[in-house]
């Protein structure tokens, strides 16, 4: 029978904070033991992770374990902040397929390589995926799974509990590493969806690129890129002006068979710059003639707004949320935000996860790695 579990615990001391979790994790699946459990870490218990890792994986004695450190984490639907927090998603499922993965770049005479990679007698279905953002390319292993792989559908996010190579902790079962990146795919008949709210609104309309190289945007529907902004700037209102003052961003549909476009068809990308003399604007992507864009702005509002449009009419029976560092109370200036957002709209459904590094998860089909995004992965 299909279970889920979450634990939260909030003391100082690592090898309490285990026990609590460990014991409220067993208590909730009635002892029967777990197909799956996800731990994070907050940045106080990096230390002590060595010996986190192991002892988690002897006591609940999960056929894959996987997870690792991060600045903050989310437990049910709290997000503790600058506290130490140990918090544990746990999953019992009834047609279990999972197949664990270490991956790492190692340099060979031929340039650098990825290892780890498993065989497969057909395509997996998902992948969550937790990767350390110093030592794991994950842009471009994101690009070559799109592209040997489409129908594997990655989310997670990268550990944020340090802010230079070596800092970070992953685990896979019972071995505790500081580099490249952990997983686990997830097959069979365990029914995974994705959802990825990016925290901003489209303002203006949409726009096609006409002119552009690489990810400067020099044409939009014939005229300079340049100009369409200072038209949607002179058609803003004074709040949404402030808005563009504050930072503009551009998004990118990427499935251009639709016929109209709405929240979770745009990649959504930072505006880098413009230039003047061409009147083009540099985005933090690649950018292709044909492609239909459009002007996005981001503030706590908005990004409350497509978290909650995101969340209508979805059902889960639990999940795990990979939340970026610079949402929480940076961003809403309130606590628990998102995992409140969810408890609302999903029901105090079991839930735990991460403030990331860069968070990973779909849109339009293809995996991207994003910021200030909320990516979560919704079982059941």
């Amino acid at each position: 029978m299909t279970a889920f579990a979450s634990a939260l615990s909030q003391h100082p001391i690592s090898s309490q904070a285990v026990g609590e979790t460990a014991g409220e994790i067993l208590e909730r699946l009635d002892g029967q033991g777990c197909d799956l459990v996800v731990c994070f870490a907050s940045m106080h218990h990096v230390g002590a992770f060595d010996d986190i890792g192991p002892a988690l994986h002897k006591i609940l004695e999960p056929s894959v374990l996987v997870g690792g450190t991060a600045v903050a984490v989310v437990g049910g639907s709290h997000e503790i902040e600058e506290q130490p927090a140990l918090t544990l998603f746990a999953a019992r499922f009834e047609d279990a397929a999972l197949t664990p993965v270490t991956l790492r770049l190692q340099e060979t005479p031929d340039g650098a390589a990825l290892t780890g990679w498993p065989t497969f007698d057909r395509p997996p279905a998902s992948l969550l995926l937790f990767a350390d953002p110093f030592t794991f390319p994950v842009d471009a292993f994101l690009q070559r799974v799109n592209r040997d792989l489409p129908g594997l559908q990655i989310i997670g996010g990268l550990a944020s509990a340090a802010g230079s190579p070596g800092g970070n902790r992953l685990v896979l079962d019972d071995r505790v590493v500081d580099e490249g990146a952990v997983g686990v795919f997830v097959e069979g008949g365990i029914d995974v969806h994705t959802l990825v709210s990016q925290g901003c609104r489209p303002i203006g309309r949409p726009y096609v690129v006409t002119r552009a190289e690489q990810n400067m945007i020099e044409e939009l529907a014939g005229k300079p890129a340049i100009e369409r902004l200072q038209e949607l700037a002179g058609a803003a209102s004074e709040e949404e002006r402030e808005l563009l003052r504050r930072g503009l961003h551009m998004g990118l549909v990427v499935d251009e068979h639709k016929a109209e476009f709405g929240r979770g068809d745009f990649l959504v990308r930072n505006l880098l710059g413009a230039d003047e003399s061409s009147g083009a604007l540099a985005v933090g992507e690649e950018v292709s003639v044909g492609q239909t864009v459009q002007f996005h702005v981001r503030d706590a509002a908005a990004a409350d707004e497509d978290l909650r449009e995101m969340l209508s009419g979805v059902d889960a029976d639990a999940a795990l949320l990979f939340t970026c560092n610079g949402r929480g109370r940076h961003l809403f200036t309130v606590p628990d935000h998102d995992a409140g957002m969810v408890e609302r709209l999903l029901g105090p459904i079991p839930l735990a996860g991460a403030f990331c590094a860069g968070e990973i998860g779909p849109v339009g089909g293809r995996n991207f790695l994003h910021g200030f995004t909320a990516s979560l992965a919704l079982f059941g």
